[in-house]
């Protein structure tokens, strides 16, 4: 294992967001900032509470969420595709580094700044709503595998893309849309039984679900199911890429 590779590779990763810490971090937490403002303040306290929880907490774990996949997605997609948009990947691939090596230096530098940002918009919700973690050891599972997973699906997607355009259909048109409907601001149980059904269908679901359920104990789906379909995309992740890596796809072109 290269571990000085590994390293320059992060601490490169890590260099560059500091540089662009007003979009990397801080807009980020000012925008979910204003989602606890209006839904979690303003609204939330004419609704009524849900499962025993009131509203402005019940969003917290998806309003987390919801920024966890975005960024994971945007840091390691973007981490990628700038080396393949400057060239610089060819000096990578004929470096004695290994794919496993790359990969790991790139998804683990975007899933450190993902977890960073979503302590840090945990630590901004308890300046506005009441909040409670009953198993925070659970909630640490949760936030570093949907960030190991949903930065390796943001590596993917960075080599796939060929143009900066196409970098953002993925997490503008379909992960945003899927985490919206997927019981950010709702519990599913509330929909008609028709609409559940359908509802179960959003991955989504079950990530919010059981990030929800380290919380406050309660979910849309349970615990064994939310933990199940996280290792199905991370596995099905680790494969694409092992794939893309066997081929060369986007790679060697």
């Amino acid at each position: 294992m290269n571990l000085h590779a590994i390293r320059a590779i992060v601490m490169f990763e890590l260099a560059r967001s500091r540089r662009t810490l007003m979009q990397s971090v801080v807009s980020p937490v000012i925008s979910t900032s204003l989602y606890f403002i209006v839904f979690g303040t303003a609204i939330g306290s004419r609704m009524p509470e849900i499962d025993g929880v009131s509203f402005g907490s019940f969003i917290v774990p998806g309003l987390i969420m919801l920024s966890l996949l975005t960024q994971s997605i945007s840091n390691a997609s973007f981490g990628i595709y700038f080396p393949k948009f400057t060239g610089t990947i060819y000096e990578l691939l004929s470096a004695p580094v290994s794919y496993t090596e790359i990969v790991l230096s790139y998804v683990g530098a975007a899933a450190a700044k993902s977890i960073l940002l979503g302590l840090i918009i945990l630590a901004t919700a308890g300046f506005f709503v009441p909040l409670r973690i009953e198993h925070p050891v659970l909630m640490l599972f949760f936030l570093v595998l949907t960030s190991i997973t949903f930065s390796l699906v943001g590596f993917i997607i960075g080599i796939w893309a060929d143009g900066f355009e196409k970098m953002q259909i993925i997490p503008l048109l379909i992960v945003t849309p899927l985490t919206f409907l997927g019981g950010c601001f709702f519990s599913i149980s509330v929909l008609p039984p028709f609409w559940q059904d359908v509802a179960l269908l959003n991955p989504v679901v079950y990530l919010v679900s059981g990030f929800r359920w380290s919380f406050y104990g309660v979910g849309d789906v349970s615990l064994t199911t939310s933990l199940v379909m996280i290792f199905l995309f991370l596995f099905s992740a680790l494969a694409v890429l092992a794939w893309i890596f066997k081929t060369g796809y986007r790679l060697k072109t």
